[in-house]
């Protein structure tokens, strides 16, 4: 579902298990794929690109890119992946133009105290909740908001950098020195969270501006721990590195699901083209919805 508080027209894209690209008229080619893994029956996932269709409100605001992993069992953890999802992309945009990251601070903190709310309403949903990961693209600057364990990255010149840190048991090790990274990929507690959304009423949130530029050719990465759980940020790179977007997604799945797929697997991946394109793909929808209330920021 999408909002348009401005009256105007929104651009959304929000695929689950497809590898459709999407071609931005910002000279971004975008591919959304998530998949159930081997052993899971329901998706607890959610990825999505959205940005509004108005020229003058990409330049400002840019587009949006997310990775949401729910947890709670059947019925919970996809809700909350998909609240925190819409909750993120339609609030983003309402709010007015100014710094990304104070913006983004906000509209994690919303999606945090209404996803706690709902679990706390609904005793089938108690315990819920999900990580989140956002990255803004706007024009060749970057930005990102991180709760949890989903990750970022940038594959730049032949190289991946991770943007995002995760918000895990395993990090505290390595941050206190207990632990080498190496040690943290194989450790039977890797997946243990300290920080969740919708978990409690305060939350740590991670923002800030990425120090590159999101130059022709590069690449940016969401994914949920599904897929690095199999794979190296190296193998990671070398798919990404030599293949197109939409090949690159569905052999990240592929290698996830052939090394046990225990997870559900997303991966959000974005290119910058440096082309517009002349007319939207089909897979990009123009809606035209009503405006909704205005909801007050804590």
């Amino acid at each position: 579902m999408a909002w348009n508080l401005f009256g105007k027209k929104i651009k959304q894209e929000e695929k689950n298990g497809s590898s459709n690209p999407v071609a931005d008229p910002a000279g971004i080619k975008v591919i959304i794929r998530t998949d159930l893994g081997n052993i899971r029956t329901n998706n607890e996932d959610a990825g999505l690109f959205f940005r509004i269709a108005d020229a003058n409100i990409t330049h400002e605001k840019g587009c949006i890119l997310m990775v949401a992993d729910g947890m709670g069992g059947h019925q919970a953890g996809e809700v909350a992946s998909k609240m925190a999802t819409e909750i993120i992309s339609k609030e983003y945009f309402k709010n007015g133009n100014g710094n990304i990251e104070k913006n983004l601070a906000k509209v994690f903190t919303l999606a945090n105290k209404n996803i706690l709310a709902a679990a706390n309403a609904d005793s089938s949903k108690k315990g819920m909740g999900t990580t989140c990961t956002a990255l803004i693209v706007a024009n060749k600057r970057v930005y990102y908001a991180h709760v949890g364990d989903s990750r970022a990255y940038v594959i730049k010149n032949n190289s991946i950098a991770r943007i995002t840190t995760d918000h895990t048991y395993v990090q505290e090790l390595i941050k206190a020195g207990t632990i080498t990274a190496a040690e943290a990929e194989k450790h039977p507690q890797r997946n243990i969270l300290t920080n969740a959304m919708g978990t409690k009423p305060q939350i740590r949130i991670d923002t800030g501006k990425c120090d590159f530029s999101f130059e022709e050719n590069d690449r940016l990465m969401i994914c949920s721990d599904g897929l690095y759980d199999y794979l190296e940020d190296a193998e990671i790179a070398g798919i990404v590195n030599n293949k197109p977007v939409q090949e690159a997604a569905e052999q990240l799945i592929d290698e996830a699901k052939k090394r046990g797929g225990h997870d559900n697997i997303t991966v959000v991946l974005a290119e910058k083209t440096g082309v517009s394109p002349s007319k939207p793909t089909k897979e990009t929808r123009d809606l035209v919805l009503p405006v909704t209330k205005e909801i007050d920021l804590p």
